[in-house]
């Protein structure tokens, strides 16, 4: 029996007196309202079969050909069971039934309302298994049926659920069984909390279960292999580190969304559980395991860090860490850092970036706070604490509203920290590129200018704010990220010598020295990213100056305008995004033959592309002294509107 008849059948058993005038969906809203049995609330007090249509009952939704595109009624202490009724509303793109207490199966026939893009089920009573008409839903981006007695198998069905963006949320249930290796096909974007359930056996390691971190499979007392401390019995148990051999990442996703508090909002993850064992997972776990851990063992409570803020004393090496806020406004404690959830959402030979979401539990009304968190790689000269703090407050200086704000950082012998803002729309080089942490279209002309713009002022200001010259030393796409609204901001400034130790130096003259430099040591890096560094740079021990900077954007203007990577692909025989592009100018061929094909519509911008070319060119001349400086490149760029 399909969901219609369902309707109908309902519609002669429970209607004695009707007026004919409701529409369908408003049958099938009653079907809710007669299935439900306590309305503390009296939100559905208003849902009448004498309306023409639903559309202005409270919780509901509706586009304006008075269909129902939403059903809104959390947290109302709703008490019966979800209709299959529910079905027939075709163009439903949202459920939220969350913090009820709807009982009984999840019905099949629910499934039906294929329109679905936002479900959740959250913290109700709901039993029996997941219906596997569910993978039906193939547009779906949000599920959340944490905290129900769900319980049977996890369905491989669910890994067809292509377009699920967030967190896959199934946690605080009774699933058994093994994790499916299909869920490995999940975009890397999707974070899945899988915590307190019946689970079983091994962590595949395959595909994006590489990148989900302990608190995703916590509370499974029986799962066992990477990311949990718990190793699998036998031979086939593998060392993880062996997954992450290549410590390069051209970009940084994003879209991560946070594991938080569950079940009545007491229950908080730490990321300290598990981990040390692991360079790729979490960002703390080794100072935390040797020094804070141990030292507290049998005593009641956890001594708290100090926060010494701006203090030069060196005695701190070789003891306890040092978390110092750079920013009067940030408020978040080391301690706030240890307990919060967080992903992996990037790699590279700066080390590890994590997505840290403090606070704003399900259910609290209170939205989280997001910090990114860097784990510096090790490198081979240690840093002293003086040195170290020095060369961070002098990142921690620069203020623009095109870089991303360093609001602290962490020091101890074995482990350094960077906390930044986080930016939430990913990266530069994925909404040209496309990659699994990209939801953008295709960037317009005006977004792309307004990027470009952006990015030059924020390079700008790192080149002229101090006596000291900066450079950044390692712009390209994937360092610029983009917030909701498009605007840039430069990350990994100070990055490159912090990793490099380029102020190690023993004695003060060649500190000096080093202090505007950068030295280049192109064999360690990719034949894509060496692109970027000027050609000057690539010669080894070679310094890395502010017109090194001048061209590295450049090769990014590049981008911006193809919507080429920086090797050119194919057609450049090698030689790189700017050889091709100054061979189609000075042959003077068709543009069409290296624009961005996106961009041929927009025939009104053709001589303002036409305009940021001959910049990026200008930019990436092999003559550093033809080269322009920075802010003449983007008081040009800004000119380009006035055209």
């Amino acid at each position: 029996m399909n969901s219609i008849a369902f309707g109908f059948v309902w519609f002669l058993t429970h209607i004695s007196s009707f007026s004919f005038s409701l529409n369908p969906d408003g049958l099938s809203l009653l079907a809710l309202k007669a299935a439900i049995t306590t309305d503390p609330t009296r939100v559905l007090a208003t849902w009448s079969e004498s309306d023409s249509t639903p559309c202005h009952w409270p919780g509901i939704s509706c586009d304006r050909h008075h269909r129902v595109t939403s059903i809104s009624l959390s947290n109302k202490g709703l008490i019966g069971y979800i209709p299959s009724e529910l079905g027939a509303l075709l163009t439903l793109s949202s459920l939220s039934l969350s913090q009820n207490n709807f009982s009984n199966p999840i019905p099949v026939h629910l499934f039906n309302a294929t329109s679905l893009l936002y479900l959740d089920l959250s913290h109700n009573s709901l039993c029996g298994p997941i219906p596997q008409q569910i993978s039906t839903l193939r547009d779906l981006t949000h599920l959340d049926l944490s905290s129900n007695h769900l319980n049977g198998s996890l369905p491989e069905s669910l890994s067809n659920l292509t377009h699920l963006v967030g967190t896959l949320n199934l946690s605080y249930n009774i699933f058994s069984g093994e994790v499916p290796a299909s869920y490995g096909r999940f975009p890397v974007m999707v974070s899945l909390d899988l915590q307190h359930n019946n689970l079983t056996g091994k962590i595949p390691l395959v595909g994006s279960l590489l990148n989900q971190g302990p608190t995703a499979f916590s509370g499974n007392p029986n799962l066992c292999g990477f990311p949990l401390q718990t190793q699998c019995p036998g031979p086939e148990a593998q060392n993880p580190r062996s997954i992450f051999t290549n410590p390069e990442n051209p970009s940084l996703p994003n879209g991560f969304v946070e594991r938080g508090n569950v079940r009545n909002g007491s229950v908080t993850v730490s990321l300290i559980s598990s981990v040390s064992v692991v360079i790729g997972i979490v960002f703390v776990s080794v100072w935390v395991i040797r020094k804070k851990w141990r030292s507290t063992e049998g005593k009641t409570g956890k001594e708290k860090l100090e926060k010494e803020v701006g203090s030069s004393s060196s005695s701190i090496e070789g003891q306890k860490g040092k978390f110092v806020v750079m920013d009067e406004g940030f408020g978040l404690e080391l301690e706030d850092l240890l307990r919060a959830s967080a992903y992996v959402v990037g790699k590279s030979k700066g080390g590890i970036v994590y997505k840290v979401v403090v606070g704003g539990g399900r259910g609290s009304g209170v939205a989280g706070a997001a910090v990114a968190v860097r784990r510096l790689s090790e490198t081979e000269t240690r840093w002293r604490f003086k040195d170290f703090e020095s060369e961070v407050e002098a990142i921690g200086r620069v203020h623009h509203p095109n870089i991303v704000r360093l609001r602290a950082y962490y020091y101890a012998s074995d482990e350094k920290l960077l906390i930044t803002d986080f930016i939430s729309n990913g990266t530069l080089y994925a909404a040209l590129h496309g990659g699994p942490d990209n939801s953008l279209s295709s960037l317009s002309w005006i977004s792309r200018l307004k990027i470009a713009q952006g990015t030059a002022r924020g390079l700008v200001h790192i080149q002229e704010c101090s006596p000291r010259k900066h450079v950044h030393g390692n712009l390209r796409s994937s360092k610029v990220l983009l917030d909701d609204d498009l605007q840039p901001y430069i990350s990994g400034f100070g990055l490159t010598r912090l990793v490099s130790g380029a102020s190690k130096s023993t004695n003060s003259a060649s500190k000096k020295q080093s202090s505007n430099q950068i030295v280049v040591s192109p064999k360690n890096s990719t034949s894509s990213s060496i692109m970027y560094v000027a050609p000057e740079a690539r010669v080894q021990g070679n310094k890395f100056t502010q017109k090194c900077d001048v061209y590295s954007f450049g090769i990014v203007l590049l981008e911006i305008l193809t919507g080429r990577l920086p090797d050119g692909g194919p057609d450049s025989n090698g030689k790189g995004l700017e050889s091709l592009v100054r061979k189609v100018f000075r042959e003077e061929r068709p543009l069409s033959e290296i624009i961005d094909p996106a961009l041929l519509h927009e025939v009104h911008a053709k001589k303002q592309v036409v305009a940021a070319f001959h910049i990026a060119l200008n930019c990436t001349e092999l003559d550093p002294e033809f080269r322009p400086r920075m802010r003449t490149v983007s008081e040009s760029l800004d000119c380009i509107k006035l055209q």
